[in-house]
């Protein structure tokens, strides 16, 4: 599910604002949680069909180039899809009800590593790290940040996402401010630039100082 508001665009398997800044793409993202999904059903030994689909829940969402036959539901379409499932006829036997009890068995209530060691924040070193080799060797040029060991290149809007993901692991009762991820990111200088990204891929709360992201 995301919440997007305003107005994009789709482009050659790729998601962008209307004033061409691109976005993680959800699709993406529901491919590898479907892939894993799979993965899971079948160590399991169970043969069960998966639709995965990703779906746009702000009626203020607009998706211009909208590629056809992608499993996206969007906000007009939410209503119809719930219908449908409703109306889908089905009988629960014994084997629906096994098949639940292994995939409640193995949910993880608990974090895989519950003994973290202590961390503070400040001082914990900030930067983005390089996508591929995991160096704090950045350089950011333009619209990339480019690794000065591997030469490897990757946008910086994407990158200052994957710090944010990262913050928001290590830290998940703090909130997100265009502030913090400014300092998270250390080497992308503009503020304004920080807070473009957020606005373009969290709901904004709040006003002027207290504003923070969702």
């Amino acid at each position: 599910m995301k919440n997007f508001g305003g107005d994009f665009y789709y482009e050659e398997d790729k998601l962008f604002t209307r004033n061409q800044r691109e976005i993680v793409n959800p699709l993406h993202q529901v491919g590898r949680s479907n892939s894993l999904f799979s993965q899971l059903l079948i160590k399991l030994q169970i043969k069960m069909p998966i639709e995965a689909f990703v779906v746009f829940v702000n009626p203020d969402f607009t998706l211009y180039q909208a590629p056809i036959g992608k499993p996206i539901i969007f906000p007009g379409q939410l209503k119809r899809h719930m219908s449908n499932l409703s109306n889908t006829h089905s009988r629960l036997t014994n084997y629906h009800k096994n098949i639940a009890e292994q995939l409640v068995e193995r949910h993880i209530a608990e974090p895989l590593y519950p003994h973290v060691p202590h961390y503070d924040y400040q001082l914990l070193r900030k930067g983005i790290t390089c996508q591929k080799c995991d160096s704090f060797s950045i350089t950011v040029e333009r619209k990339y940040c480019s690794c000065n060991l591997c030469n490897h290149k990757e946008l910086v809007s994407l990158a200052v996402l994957r710090s944010v993901e990262e913050f928001t692991t290590l830290f998940p009762k703090e909130k997100i401010t265009t502030n913090i991820i400014h300092d998270w990111c250390k080497i992308v200088t503009c503020k304004k630039r920080i807070s473009r990204y957020l606005e373009s891929n969290f709901q904004k709360e709040g006003v002027r100082q207290w504003t923070f992201y969702k």
